[in-house]
């Protein structure tokens, strides 16, 4: 069996989401049928986490393997959007965090597209950040041993883009240059 993930979160159930940010506020967009939305939009407490993994720590022992990573936890009450214009924005600010640039070339949604998404805004009132860098802390008395340890820096690459049937011409620029930036 292979397992690609190296972060898991423990709580009663997490969904992985897309997100936006404009000024204090994260804005969840999905669908109404999501159980996920629809029950945080109920007023309930939520808790909204950001991981990047930037590399895999091997130390000497099994004890001190770790991973370097940047994370970012926001906990708050989300309310759901109703006004049609926010929606707008919040779908924009989703659009460009993914792809930078994006949102002023795509088609905005429609009213009846507006009207089909929840969004949710979260607050960002409470938060905190956690970062590890650095290679492994092994025990004195491990380093003698004749075992690799260090750091294997991990980081995700855009390939080359694909274009959609009937499209015609060169991607743009912010597809053929989109990179995300190590201290995103």
């Amino acid at each position: 069996m292979c397992h690609v993930g190296f972060v898991a979160n423990d709580r009663p159930f997490v969904i992985p989401t897309t997100y936006g940010r404009v000024g204090d506020a994260l804005y969840v967009p999905g669908s109404p049928a999501s159980r996920m939305l629809r029950t945080l939009s109920s007023g309930v407490d939520v808790c909204v986490t950001v991981t990047l993994v930037d590399g895999l720590v091997l130390a000497r022992s099994a004890f001190h393997h770790s991973i370097n990573y940047r994370s970012a936890v926001i906990v708050g009450r989300a309310v759901e959007v109703e006004g049609l214009d926010e929606k707008r924005v919040a779908l924009d600010a989703f659009v460009d965090h993914v792809v930078p640039g994006r949102a002023v070339e795509a088609r905005p949604p429609n009213d009846r597209e507006l009207r089909a998404t929840i969004v949710l805004r979260l607050p960002i009132d409470e938060a905190s950040a956690k970062v590890r860098t650095g290679g492994p802390i092994d025990d004195d008395e491990d380093l003698p041993l004749a075992v690799w340890a260090g750091e294997l820096p991990l980081r995700t690459i855009a390939g080359p883009p694909v274009a959609d049937r009937g499209v015609d011409g060169p991607p743009p620029d912010y597809l053929t240059g989109y990179r995300r930036g190590a201290n995103e």
